[in-house]
């Protein structure tokens, strides 16, 4: 019988990596079995792991995806990092997986004039609501939000209002005095 619920001590299994095109159809199947995310297609996803791969992380657990997060520096403002999709195996939650992967991509050299962090989020998306309310607390930052794409101007009312959240993170020598 397989272990659909991984022990804390799983936790340090956790590989982290940058993706590479080949890994757009596991990307795409892991966000299929994450409802209720929206899927993008298979080769949205191939995309993202090929163009977008130094602000995209996969997180491997026994070999296997398990966590994923597409974003990017928005072109036009280098000190704002979009957040675009966070998937989570039921397999590897309970691990901190999407906080863990919010930070490595923070860390890397790729984000490190970035001040503030994006993504959109519906208001009945309490997971989305709860990881990133933890993130910033754990970054002693401020989380705002404000609607964004609205329901019937954007979506023709198939789709629920999408709230802009955005987290100014405290600058670098603010989190070294935290840490």
């Amino acid at each position: 019988m397989v272990d659909i619920c991984p022990t804390k001590s799983r936790r340090d299994d956790v590989q982290f990596r940058k993706p590479e095109a080949e890994d757009g159809a596991a990307i795409w199947a892991l966000v299929a079995a994450c409802k209720p995310l929206d899927e993008n297609s298979m080769y949205c996803n191939l995309i993202q792991c090929d163009h977008f791969r130094d602000t995209c992380i996969l997180a491997e657990l026994d070999g296997e995806p398990v966590g994923w997060i597409s974003g990017y520096v928005l072109p036009s403002d280098a000190e704002s990092f979009f957040v675009w999709q966070v998937a989570v195996s039921p397999r590897a939650r309970g691990l901190g997986l999407a906080k863990r992967m919010l930070e490595k991509l923070l860390a890397r050299d790729e984000c490190r004039d970035v001040t503030r962090m994006q993504t959109t989020i519906t208001k009945d998306n309490d997971a989305s609501w709860a990881l990133f309310r933890s993130f910033a607390d754990a970054q002693d930052a401020e989380l705002d939000h404000e609607a964004h794409f609205e329901s019937d101007t954007h979506f023709q009312g198939e789709h629920d209002t999408e709230h802009m959240v955005t987290i100014s993170l405290p600058a670098t020598d603010e989190l070294d005095a935290v840490a």
